[in-house]
């Protein structure tokens, strides 16, 4: 039995009991990379680390492992508050999959430079990279609420600029950043809305893509009705 107090070790030859040849063949549908996965779904997993607890020294042991359950065990027992940029950039350099990128992306929001990082990831070639600058604005407007929106609305012309990068998981990202502004008050909607009609005209598929895709979501009535 896993607790607190469990090593790296230990939780990960636990994990191994749990193996499942059959989810991971259904996580290979999703796009989701499987050759370091046991095939545990997210729910197991939260509730382990809902046990295990945060623990930052046994987080990098579980990361530095490389198997996808151990990581994502990491990226919900990290302390925020402990990572530095360095740290960071460590383990961004591992990304490889939408799946981890997308966990990662609300763990960076919680420390200290993150607005920093987003700029930095946007201007890193490497997909997936690039996916988690814009995965980190898409979870920081629902979930940092203290955040003015001035934040959000400054990184408009980022979310335009790099509209036009075809690679699925980029422009996908790209894509909710964009809409997820647009969702979290009536002053970003008015601006995500002039952003996603103007792409929408654009020449460039993906960024046409992009725009007409957030417009659907953006006009919805309920949508415009939740708005603050």
């Amino acid at each position: 039995m896993i607790g607190p107090s469990s090593t790296a070790a230990e939780i990960i030859a636990s994990l191994r009991l749990m193996r499942s040849e059959e989810n991971i063949a259904g996580m290979a549908r999703y796009g989701i990379v499987t050759d370091n996965a046991l095939g545990i779904g997210n729910p197991a997993l939260r509730q382990i680390a809902k046990v295990i607890g945060p623990n930052h020294s046994r987080a990098e042991d579980l990361w530095a492992s490389g198997i996808r359950e151990a990581r994502l065990l990491a990226i919900w027992t990290f302390v925020p508050a402990l990572l530095s940029p360095d740290d960071i950039r460590r383990l961004v350099a591992d990304f490889n999959s939408w799946e981890i990128v997308d966990a990662a992306a609300d763990l960076l929001t919680e420390t200290p430079y993150w607005r920093a990082l987003v700029d930095d990831f946007a201007a890193d070639d490497r997909e997936f990279v690039r996916r988690a600058a814009f995965a980190m604005i898409a979870g920081a407007t629902v979930h940092n609420k203290s955040e003015p929106d001035a934040t959000f609305l400054e990184w408009l012309p980022l979310i335009e600029r790099h509209a036009t990068d075809p690679r699925n998981f980029v422009k996908k990202a790209v894509n909710w950043a964009l809409r997820n502004t647009g969702k979290r008050s009536r002053t970003c909607h008015a601006a995500a809305i002039l952003l996603a009609e103007r792409l929408a005209g654009e020449s460039d598929a993906t960024a046409r893509w992009i725009g007409k895709d957030a417009l659907r979501e953006l006009r919805d009535p309920r949508r415009i009705a939740k708005l603050k």
